[in-house]
């Protein structure tokens, strides 16, 4: 693969400013991803569901994107290994992560684990930056690190910080731990976006890639699980996550990380669990207990407290 330039941020004021809104944008409308996650458990198969958002998704993008993509070709081509990745983390991945921990975690637990993206995004956007010699962690930003990490384990670990000790996890909360991680190597590489591949052709080509690689684990899904039943309680959620969380929710989100960069725009990320929370209790009636307020409350000191540092 050939050298990958990064992505220069923007400085000027007004992209300081519309770059936290978009990822605002962004983090709102993939609140709702979360809810619906736990409301097909039942009814649709993870993979299933991963793989008709992408298509979904394609055929929403595609009348804006195939001239795009057509222009940037010569460039896609040969930056095709590093596209592949970002699709692999970012849409085969990790929102199949999701659909896997909605059989068995809350919607409110996921937002809350997702929460801790923006510490584990600022970790691979600083090992990025310190080979090029740059900017140390910082005391803050190590200390925010730690708060956030206590306030995830001590959720999967229901309610016990030394639970890791025992391996006594929450099957669903372990797969959205995993998910997390891959969306913040995602958000973490579209600070390498090559040179010449604009924001809707890097779109519909990681979406396209993404959904080729699921095309085998839906085959066995198909098989192994049979179909799921086509109903307005099937589509309607699809096609809002496939449009909407896919193909509105990621092209606001690459491009507030274009203008601030990956790590302020992930600080954003951490009011994901108050929008998840009133959804869901709003949608599916699900509580909050003390567990999850005292977490929640960790979570957020600690993005808050490397947000601030960031910003120093």
């Amino acid at each position: 693969m050939a050298v990958l330039e990064r992505v220069r941020v923007h400085r000027t004021p007004s992209a300081q400013a519309v770059g936290p809104a978009l990822a605002l944008a962004a983090t709102v409308v993939w609140s709702g991803n979360f809810v619906i996650a736990r409301a097909l458990h039942a009814t649709v198969p993870p993979v299933q569901t991963a793989f008709w958002r992408w298509i979904v998704a394609l055929l929403a993008v595609a009348p804006f994107a195939l001239g795009p993509v057509r222009r940037d070709w010569r460039v896609i081509r040969r930056h095709l290994g590093f596209l592949a990745v970002a699709a692999l983390l970012g849409v085969t991945l990790f929102n199949t992560l999701i659909y896997t921990a909605g059989r068995s975690t809350s919607a409110t637990n996921m937002a809350m684990i997702a929460a801790a993206s923006p510490m584990m995004i600022a970790l691979f956007d600083l090992v990025g930056r310190r080979r090029g010699g740059r900017e140390p962690l910082g005391a803050r930003r190590a200390a925010g690190m730690v708060l956030a990490l206590l306030g995830v384990v001590t959720l999967v670990g229901k309610g016990s910080p030394t639970a890791v000790l025992h391996l006594d996890f929450a099957g669903g909360d372990l797969w959205m731990l995993a998910a997390t991680t891959t969306f913040a190597g995602y958000s973490a590489l579209l600070r390498r976006r090559p040179e010449g591949i604009g924001q809707l052709s890097f779109l519909f080509m990681t979406f396209a890639l993404g959904a080729a690689m699921l095309v085998p684990a839906y085959a066995v899904s198909r098989t192994v699980e049979g179909g799921f039943p086509v109903t307005t309680g099937t589509v309607g959620p699809l096609l809002y996550i496939g449009v909407c969380s896919s193909a509105v929710a990621y092209f606001t989100w690459n491009k507030a990380i274009a203008l601030v960069g990956a790590a302020r725009a992930g600080a954003v990320y951490y009011l994901q669990p108050v929008c998840v929370a009133l959804l869901s209790a709003a949608v599916l009636g699900e509580g909050i207990g003390a567990v999850q307020v005292v977490c929640m409350a960790l979570i957020v000191a600690g993005v808050a407290l490397g947000a601030a540092a960031g910003r120093r």
